[in-house]
């Protein structure tokens, strides 16, 4: 792959100093996303009602939900029940038109656009709210003032419930200052707060890149993409509290461990090679390492031991978390075995096809599981066998992560030697031209979206873990918006120095 190896890890330690960092959570209102922007809600700290009253309210109604459901999407407009449907017609002419007076309240309007992008399957009038809300803004975003007018192109850009969670606190610390009866408090603390847990972030990412310099000389695979800050980015992006700090380093290492596998298979072994890795893996026994070419030997013995050493480091009730992550790290080996099957076959997939194991071998969903480990009373044997069983949100992360990339890829070229993408595939099958199969790949893209919010209340039970999905999934448009930046990692450069180089001024 004709990409360049360096890291990213110069950037970093360019700090000045390890000092403070970054918290508004990713935590955004309590409120359904009825407003422009939330309030920046600071873990451990409780705002007073006078804080609450901060952001003036919008003349578009919204409805409230318990304080502590974290961003997760309620039925809210999209619920069945006929009250809320009646909610929603308020804003309709008799016709079932949209009322043209509601364009005269920007912030409204963008509300309507925020929330509306919480929907779900089988819901039409949604998809016209957000058709009419986008309409409307473009026409005025060039005559509105900031801090509305920023709002109004981030959303347009990317609608909030689909945002990085971390990068949206950010943007929304530097904004807050100036909306009317904004809360001085309130946004010292967020910036208090945010460069408190930079500073936690800097401590492990000083810990990894050591682990990550010992692991990547000894194991000698030189033809592997060096990118231990960009994996990092990734696994924050699931959880950047500080009491997930375990898992946090966990799930690094898993990933920095599936990047070799992925190069290894993708790029460098041999077909009979790729065989013999994914035999030795599917054994996990040091025993199978005489299988291997003495290349990928060493690999091997450390991905055994890392695995190993995670069990002793959980407690020691939680050691099946780390069994059930060693299972999905082997199906995305025999996923890996299969693509280079075809590629040796010069098999041409249909889309169907395509689409079933690509989902599955962008390994995605392997961290599903991995991002697990360590959660403690959050997860329990049920929710590892449920996300064991690759249940639908855990598909359409893989399936957001995959069309994003392929969309990338087919923009920016894809590397030789690369499997076709999902648009080519459509392209070939169908024989249309590639803005149609890019059209039909963005609509696919949007039903991933919809099956998304749909999780969040189609599994009560297990909605620790489907909102960690779901921020995993928001980090795929910072990665694949133009190219891989996890390849391409120029393009991360920016992101890497708000989050861990810059302090927010007090």
């Amino acid at each position: 792959m004709a990409v360049s190896l360096m890291p990213t890890l110069p950037i970093l330690f360019s700090s000045p100093s390890f000092t403070s960092a970054i918290a508004t959570g990713g935590n955004y209102s309590s409120r359904l996303p009825l407003q422009a922007s939330p309030l920046p809600c600071i873990p451990h700290v409780q705002a007073s009602p006078a804080a609450a009253k901060a952001t003036p309210p919008s003349s578009i109604e919204h409805e409230t939900v318990d304080e502590n459901y974290d961003g997760a999407a309620p039925k809210m407009l999209s619920s069945y029940e006929p009250f809320l449907w009646d909610v929603f017609d308020k804003f309709k002419n008799e016709d079932g038109s949209f009322r043209e007076d509601i364009t005269n309240d920007p912030k409204g309007l963008l509300c309507l656009y925020n929330a509306a992008h919480l929907l779900i399957h089988g819901e039409p009038s949604l998809e016209e709210a957000i058709s009419f809300a986008r309409h409307h803004l473009k026409l005025m975003r060039d005559t509105l003032n900031s801090p509305l007018a920023e709002q109004v192109k981030c959303a347009l850009h990317m609608p909030l419930s689909r945002t990085f969670k971390r990068m949206e606190t950010l943007r929304y610390i530097s904004e807050y200052k100036h909306e009317e009866g904004h809360n001085p408090t309130l946004l010292e603390l967020a910036k208090l707060d945010f460069n408190l847990l930079q500073h936690v972030h800097l401590k492990e990412l000083k810990y990894l890149t050591k682990w990550w310099r010992d692991l990547y000389g000894y194991v000698g695979l030189n033809y592997a993409r060096d990118r231990l800050v960009e994996g990092y980015i990734w696994c924050y992006a699931v959880y950047h509290e500080k009491d997930f700090a375990l898992s946090r380093i966990f799930l690094t290492k898993q990933l920095m461990l599936i990047s070799l596998m992925d190069d290894t298979y993708d790029s460098h072994a041999t077909i009979e090679e790729c065989r013999l890795l994914n035999a030795a893996i599917q054994r996990w026994d040091e025993s199978a390492t005489s299988l291997l070419p003495n290349y990928l030997q060493r690999f091997y013995i450390e991905l055994l031991r890392i695995f190993k050493k995670y069990k002793r480091e959980v407690v020691i009730r939680d050691t099946y978390h780390v069994a059930y992550a060693q299972k999905a790290f082997q199906d995305l080996s025999a996923y890996y075995l299969r693509e280079a099957e075809w590629l040796h076959e010069n098999h041409k997939p249909s889309f169907k096809d395509h689409m079933s194991l690509s989902a599955m071998s962008i390994g995605s969903l392997a961290l599903c599981i991995g991002l697990m480990v360590g959660m403690g009373d959050l997860v329990t044997r049920e929710s590892f066998e449920w996300a064991a069983g690759y249940p639908n949100v855990a598909i359409s992360c893989g399936k957001i992560a995959r069309l994003m990339d392929d969309i990338a890829a087919f923009k920016g070229g894809k590397a030789k030697g690369d499997m076709a993408t999902s648009i080519e595939c459509y392209m070939v099958e169908h024989r249309v031209t590639s803005v149609v199969a890019l059209s039909k790949i963005l609509s696919l893209l949007e039903d991933e979206w919809k099956t998304l919010n749909q999780a969040l209340f189609q599994h009560h039970a297990q909605l620790p873990v489907v909102r960690r999905i779901i921020k995993f999934a928001n980090s795929m448009p910072l990665f694949y918006a133009e190219k891989d930046a996890y390849t391409f990692n120029i393009h991360l450069k920016d992101t890497v120095e708000s989050l861990f180089v810059e302090t927010i001024p007090m």
